[in-house]
C-alpha cells in the first residue's frame, strides 16, 4: 500500500517549509523513519522522514520549493504498484512548481452610518 509523504509542521509555528535537498533520489528503497529529505523551516533545517516503507517513487516538489504544511511533496510504494491514482498525474519534481496564489484583499469596511448623534468616547 503507498504511503503519501506530505509537507509536516516541523516546528509549532511552521506553516511552509522550503524544500532544502532530496537526501533519497527517486526509485531508492526507504524504511520508516528513513531521512528523505531536508526542509527549512521558520526556525531551522529539519529533516523530513519516511513515514512507511517501500521505494520513494516520486518526488513532488523540487528542490528550493516553498509548500504549505500539508502539500503533498512524495509517494512511497512498492516498486511495482500504481500510483497515478495518488499523483493526479502531477510532473516529477524536476518540474518546479508555482508558488501558492496570494489570497485576495479583504474589502474596506463600510462607512460608518451617521446618525446625527455624535460618538461617545
Amino acid at each position: 500500500m503507498a504511503t503519501k509523504v506530505f509537507m509536516e509542521a516541523l516546528s509549532p509555528t511552521m506553516e511552509e517549509g522550503r524544500l532544502v535537498k532530496w537526501v533519497m533520489a527517486e526509485g531508492a528503497a526507504v524504511k520508516s523513519g528513513d531521512v528523505l529529505a531536508e526542509v527549512e523551516t521558520d526556525k531551522a533545517v529539519m529533516e523530513l522522514v519516511a513515514r512507511g516503507d517501500g521505494v520513494l517513487r516520486r518526488q513532488l516538489v523540487a528542490e528550493g520549493t516553498t509548500a504549505a504544511v500539508g502539500t503533498l511533496v512524495g509517494v512511497i510504494a512498492a516498486a511495482d504498484e500504481d500510483i497515478s491514482g495518488l499523483t493526479g498525474g502531477a510532473p516529477a519534481a524536476s518540474t518546479p512548481t508555482a508558488p501558492p496564489a496570494t489570497p485576495a484583499p479583504l474589502p474596506a469596511p463600510a462607512a460608518a452610518l451617521s446618525s446625527g448623534v455624535p460618538p461617545r468616547i
